[in-house]
């Protein structure tokens, strides 16, 4: 099944974000709670968890783009 990879929530003012990294490459397998992303919302860096293991099919943001919270930046395959 495909899932939709959407920028989390990190405060209670927090609209926007900075997308730093990918941690994982499309075609690459990841357990749920491994790294797949880092955002930076302000000073600091928040490392985005998997939701569930699978692979990344497909990066719909790119590093070192301004995201808005709730947007997808990313899909998944479940294992």
């Amino acid at each position: 099944m495909k899932v939709t990879i959407k920028v989390p929530k990190l405060g209670l003012t927090t609209e926007t974000v900075a997308l730093q990294e990918w941690s994982k490459q499309v075609g690459e397998t990841f357990k749920a709670g491994e790294v797949i992303t880092i955002l930076e919302p302000d000073k600091v860096t928040v490392d985005v968890p998997a939701p569930m293991g699978g692979t990344l099919i497909e990066v719909l943001a790119q590093a070192g783009t301004e995201v808005k919270v709730g947007d997808p930046i990313a899909v998944m395959q479940t294992a």
